[in-house]
């Protein structure tokens, strides 16, 4: 395993961890894999540790060259201040993707809460033109082929009163970016492919915040997947002992599982590239 730090703007603390497999002659049809960037929570605040390294292990261990993104926060995180660092990790990533050992066309970006806004604010800006002219990214370089939000804030219910809204639009033009914000009123054809997992008891992020965002992906005929599960309050990242003192919720768990079959089936899952495909194991759900 690999792992390094790459510092993409020092002077907003922005930061790339890469969590990578070594090249080895006993796998060598594994040189490039799909890739996954992992956007913790942290209402923007900070950047939660239980939905950095645990999530990045459990992707590296699905067989995905992995990478989180500490993007700039705080005061600095007046809109697009966050979105640009993404749009600058998939560029950077993309660039270095021979050297990475990733498969450019193949990349997910995963996030959480705050996080799943980040995730899905590329989703639906990644082509917006001042997005790509202040990024840099003309061409589609910071494009996510595939989006994994848990449970992901989409409109601004969360933030209209605790100061939050006020932070992140800065001296922008107030009702522009309020607009812009509200994340499920953006989805174009152009939004990647979605999935998406939330409880219906999270007490932070309400779960209509997912269903919106599936109903305008269904409408604007992107693919997605939506799993709503009972139990659980917010920010559960893995939801099992190792990042939750009370164990997690079993159930909730799952979603590990459910995101990686969802890749699985859009890209071929990495553990099954190079073999024939299982066809009674995939049939029914292809």
């Amino acid at each position: 395993m690999i792992t390094e730090e790459f510092v993409l703007n020092p002077e907003k603390n922005v930061r790339l961890v890469r969590c990578g497999h070594s090249p080895s002659p006993e796998i060598p049809y594994r040189e490039k894999r799909p890739a996954v960037v992992v956007c913790p929570g942290g209402g923007y605040f900070f950047c939660s540790d239980r939905e950095a390294d645990p999530v990045a292990l459990r992707f590296l261990a699905e067989g995905y060259q992995v990478f989180v993104l500490y993007y700039r926060l705080g005061e600095d995180a007046v809109f697009p201040g966050p979105l640009l660092d993404l749009c600058g990790a998939m560029k950077f990533i993309r660039e270095h993707a021979e050297e990475f050992g990733v498969i450019p066309e193949k990349i997910a970006v995963c996030g959480f809460s705050a996080g799943g806004h980040l995730a899905a604010s590329l989703g639906v800006y990644w082509n917006a033109p001042d997005i790509r002219e202040k990024s840099g990214c003309l061409h589609g370089e910071n494009r996510p082929d595939a989006l994994i939000l848990g449970y992901p804030v989409i409109s601004t219910s969360w933030i209209e009163n605790d100061g939050s809204l006020a932070r992140l639009i800065g001296q922008g033009d107030y009702a522009e970016t309020y607009r812009r914000l509200n994340l499920h009123t953006a989805v174009t054809a152009d939004t990647p492919q979605c999935f998406l997992v939330h409880t219906v008891r999270d007490s932070v992020v309400p779960v209509e915040d997912s269903i919106r965002f599936a109903s305008a992906l269904i409408q604007a005929g992107v693919p997605c997947e939506l799993h709503i599960f009972p139990n659980g309050d917010h920010g559960l990242s893995l939801s099992n002992g190792q990042v939750c003192e009370d164990g997690g919720d079993p159930s909730f768990a799952r979603w590990t599982e459910l995101a990686a079959d969802w890749l699985r089936r859009k890209w071929e899952h990495p553990q099954e590239a190079g073999r024939p495909l299982n066809k009674a194991r995939y049939s029914s759900r292809l």
